[in-house]
């Protein structure tokens, strides 16, 4: 499985209890999977079906999904693991995760994402898009 699930456990069972430095979600779907990194306040989303359609310039590895920071413009992830974690706890439609300046709701018809820029993501198997 991805070597950041495994670094995350690690550093859950060994610090204090406090909020661990990364904090991953699902969908129900299971295809779209995020990693919140509380260093540097930022989201990354990932779906297993692929970004459709692929977005343009240059990737040496694999379009993965979309990342976003507290603030400025989300981008395209060109990446070669996976945000997605099947263990992680799941974002029920309808329900809203928020983290460091970061807000997402679940719906049925895919995942959105935004910050306090007012700028993100959405994120579904069909299509995505920036705003």
């Amino acid at each position: 499985m991805l070597a950041l699930a495994g670094l995350v456990s690690a550093l859950a069972l060994a610090g204090p209890a406090q909020r661990p430095p990364f904090e991953f979600f699902r969908m129900p779907s299971g295809n779209i999977g995020c990693v919140f990194v509380a260093r540097g306040a930022s989201l990354r989303c990932d779906i297993l079906s692929g970004l459709r359609p692929e977005p343009r310039g240059r990737c040496e590895l694999d379009w993965t999904g979309l990342n976003i920071a507290a603030t400025g413009r989300a981008r395209p992830t060109c990446a070669g693991d996976t945000a997605v974690d099947r263990r992680a706890a799941v974002l029920r439609y309808g329900r809203t995760w928020r983290r460091g300046g970061v807000r997402c709701l679940s719906r049925t018809i895919g995942l959105r994402c935004s910050n306090r820029s007012g700028h993100g993501f959405f994120l579904a198997r069909q299509r995505w898009s920036l705003f």
